[in-house]
């Protein structure tokens, strides 16, 4: 599987970075307020944009002031860290403040990291502010986009640069094709050590097929189990849990991991399994990402509910909401592996959500809805001129993926690009599964060469 270019967002505390990230994933995942210093942990999400898809990294800010301090220490290393192992830095700083010391400080560390840089000058929210971006070609560093994160202002253009960068970056592996004739939905079971993984599938299966222990991390080597159920048929993967980097000291655990994100790659439904008495964790977030980015559908498992109240259980769905707020399309179930409740619901979601994977909309069909979104909302004009759009097509399923082709497809502004996903999700009603939409350049009719 190849690994998608890395972008990590720096720069000192209150300048915008998190309001940036957010533009950029689309939604409001990360916290913003007006408190220097609030981001402490570094924020992890994905931008799409024209041909190339990159991980983004929100820092913390860095404030040498504030280094020597125990929250401060880490603040800086965390977001030191992401910036050595991204592959290009997005540098932010508030125009209105005008450069500062600690700018510069950073703007010197950053050229002698030998890093590709892109200056994000933020709150230029007015073209009459554009002005004050000229201050920043003093940093040393080219070139300088005058942005405003909180209204769109400038973002396109930003990311038209971080496109050109990407250009000829590799693109991701395409999914591993199913045997042919293969009709059965490949099922993963995944999620952090001890959550009953092994458990449910033992369930499924009718047999104790994996090891069951209490101790987190026994099941070690994923099983790949084939079983029916209500006359459809499904291949069953369980993989071992999935710890954070930092937690996985052995071999066996490493392989672990890698087989995990493998089979969530190969996968048709994912059911990631959360313990209920639990609730969502930081890591649940990150694998729920694995997920989103595998292109596999999803039903999460609530797992261990038979263990809580109706009370308790109502905190721990808002602790998945909150954690998972970017699969808000994706179903849940209650389920208790050891007293075997559940487990018809969440196999139906399985199957329901199997369907919706490998759903196809015809051309045909997909252009005639398409003319009354346009109608209604139609393409923005870019540089003066209007971007229209010739027609469009899914060209996949396992995901939905379609692909609209645009006279200036680099003209379609991120907003717009997420008015066209929803609109397809809400049509279309794609429950449990990603949809992916990319523009393309218009084709031309052009006659061959005698």
């Amino acid at each position: 599987m190849t690994v998608e270019p890395v972008v990590a967002i720096v720069g000192r505390p209150n300048v915008g970075k998190s309001t940036l990230f957010n533009r950029l994933v689309g939604g409001r995942p990360a916290l913003v307020h007006d408190t220097a210093g609030l981001t402490r942990d570094n924020r992890y999400g994905r931008c799409d944009y024209s041909d190339v898809a990159f991980e983004l990294v929100d820092t913390g800010g860095l404030d040498p002031d504030a280094a020597s301090e125990i929250i401060g220490a880490s603040i800086h290393k965390h977001a030191r860290e992401a910036a050595r192992n991204a592959d290009l830095v997005m540098f932010v700083v508030d125009a209105r403040s005008g450069i500062t010391s600690v700018d510069r400080d950073l703007a010197q560390e950053l050229r002698a990291s030998g890093k590709t840089i892109v200056v994000a000058a933020n709150k230029v929210d007015h073209k009459n502010r554009d002005a004050l971006v000229n201050e920043f070609f003093e940093l040393g560093i080219d070139p300088v986009f005058g942005i405003s994160a909180e209204h769109g202002r400038g973002i396109d253009e930003l990311l038209d640069y971080v496109d050109e960068q990407f250009a000829d970056w590799e693109r991701p592996a395409e999914p591993v094709p199913r045997e042919e004739g293969d009709e059965r939905i490949r099922l993963a079971l995944v999620g952090k050590p001890n959550v009953g993984k092994s458990s449910i599938m033992n369930c499924l299966l009718g047999e104790s097929r994996a090891l069951v222990h209490d101790m987190p991390g026994t099941t070690t080597d994923p099983v790949d189990s084939p079983f029916s159920f209500e006359g459809s048929e499904y291949l069953l993967v369980d993989t071992a849990g999935i710890r954070r980097k930092s937690k996985v000291y052995e071999d066996i655990e490493k392989i672990s991991v890698a087989m995990a994100r493998s089979h969530i790659e190969r996968a048709d439904v994912v059911v990631h399994v959360i313990d209920a008495t639990i609730g969502a964790t930081d890591q649940d977030a990150k694998i729920a990402q694995l997920i989103k980015d595998g292109g596999a559908g999803v039903v999460v498992a609530l797992n261990k509910a038979d263990l809580l109240d109706d009370e308790s259980l109502a905190a721990v769905r808002q602790s998945v909401d909150d954690q998972l707020h970017f699969l808000d399309y994706i179903p849940f179930v209650l389920t208790s592996a050891l007293e075997s409740q559940g487990l018809l619901k969440l196999m139906k979601k399985v199957a329901e959500v199997g369907e919706q994977a490998k759903r196809r909309i015809s051309t045909s069909e997909l252009n005639k809805f398409f003319e009354a979104v346009i109608e209604h909302k139609p393409p923005p004009i870019h540089r003066g001129k209007q971007v229209t759009i010739q027609y469009i097509a899914q060209v996949a399923t396992r995901p939905p993926t379609f692909v609209l082709w645009a006279n200036k497809p680099k003209g379609v502004s991120m907003s717009y690009r997420r008015f066209v996903h929803n609109q397809l999700r809400k049509h279309y009603a794609f429950r449990g599964v990603p949809i992916r939409v990319y523009f393309r350049a218009k084709r031309t009719n052009r006659k061959p060469k005698r």
